[in-house]
C-alpha cells in the first residue's frame, strides 16, 4: 500500500494571506513570495471569507494592516485575533505587519494603545534593530509606518527591533512567528493611494507630511525592500523544518497559562 501523500507539497507552497478592505493588496510581499514561488490563498475575513480550521493546506500564513483596530469589538477582528492560535499551534510561520502584528499581540496576551502623549507614526521614522535582531539579518536605519496604535510586547516574546515613539516595532514568538508594526509592503503606488485617500491622517500629531513620505522613500526604500528580501528568505525557510515538539505551540501554552 502506498503511503498517503501530505496535501500540502512544494509543488502548492500556498499562504495563507489575510487582507481587511476590497482594494487591499499584499504589495511587495506579496510579489516578492509569487516570485520565489508560492501561491497566495487570499482571505479577507471582515468582508466574510472564511478561515481554515487547520493550516493543513498552506505552508505559512500572513495578516496585513487595515483602518481598523484590534481592540474593535468586530466579528471579523475577533475571529482573525482567536484564528492566529491556529499557525502558532501547529508551528506554521506567521508573519503579522501592523494590524496584523497586534492582533498576534493581543492574541498573545499583550496589550494594543495609543500612544500616551497621542502621537502617531505614519511616514519614515527612525529604526533601531536589537542585539536578538541583529542575530537573525541587518535591518534598515529607516521604516515606513501608518499606524496610530502600537502593541506591548508579549511575555515570552523576543523583541527584534524598537523606536523611539512606540517602542516595541518587530518580534518574533517561538520558533517562526514574527510580528512587526512597520509596512515593508508599500509600493510606489500604495504611498500614492494611501496618502491621497487618507490625506487626513497626514494632520495627526507626530505624522509626516506627504511631501517628507515620498522623500523618505526616495532615500530608504533600497535599505527596506534589501531587509524585506532578507527576512523573506529567513521566513520561508522555517516552512521546511519539522512540526514537531513545536516551540511556538510550547510558547502559547505557556502564555496562556
Amino acid at each position: 500500500m502506498r503511503p498517503i501523500e501530505p496535501r500540502v507539497t512544494w509543488m502548492t507552497k500556498k499562504i495563507l494571506t489575510i487582507l481587511h478592505q476590497e482594494r487591499s493588496s499584499p504589495g511587495r510581499v506579496g510579489r516578492l513570495l509569487v516570485e520565489r514561488g508560492f501561491t497566495l490563498d487570499i482571505r479577507k475575513p471582515c468582508l466574510g471569507d472564511e478561515l481554515p480550521p487547520t493550516m493543513e493546506d498552506h505552508v505559512g500564513a500572513m495578516i496585513f494592516g487595515g483602518p481598523m483596530s484590534a481592540n474593535d469589538d468586530h466579528d471579523g477582528i475577533k475571529r482573525e485575533i482567536e484564528w492566529c492560535e491556529v499557525p502558532l499551534k501547529e508551528d506554521k510561520p506567521f508573519f503579522g505587519i501592523c494590524l496584523g502584528a497586534q492582533m498576534l499581540a493581543r492574541k498573545l496576551g499583550a496589550k494594543v494603545d495609543f500612544h500616551e502623549k497621542g502621537l502617531t507614526e505614519i511616514g519614515y521614522y527612525p529604526l533601531r534593530a536589537t542585539e536578538e535582531g541583529r542575530a537573525i539579518l541587518d535591518w534598515p536605519d529607516h521604516i515606513y509606518q501608518w499606524h496610530r496604535e502600537g502593541f506591548a510586547l508579549p511575555s515570552g516574546a523576543v523583541k527584534l527591533a524598537e523606536s523611539d515613539t512606540f517602542e516595541n516595532q518587530a518580534f518574533r514568538f517561538g520558533r517562526a512567528a514574527f510580528g512587526v508594526q512597520f509596512h515593508p509592503e508599500v509600493t510606489h503606488q500604495m504611498m500614492c493611494r494611501w496618502t491621497t485617500m487618507a490625506a487626513h491622517r497626514l494632520e495627526l500629531p507626530g505624522a509626516r507630511t506627504r511631501a517628507e513620505h515620498f522623500d523618505g522613500r526616495y532615500q530608504h526604500d533600497s535599505k527596506i525592500r534589501a531587509w524585506l528580501d532578507r527576512f523573506l528568505d529567513h521566513w520561508t525557510g522555517l516552512m521546511n523544518l519539522p512540526g514537531e515538539n513545536s516551540q511556538n505551540a510550547k510558547s502559547l501554552a505557556k502564555s496562556e497559562s
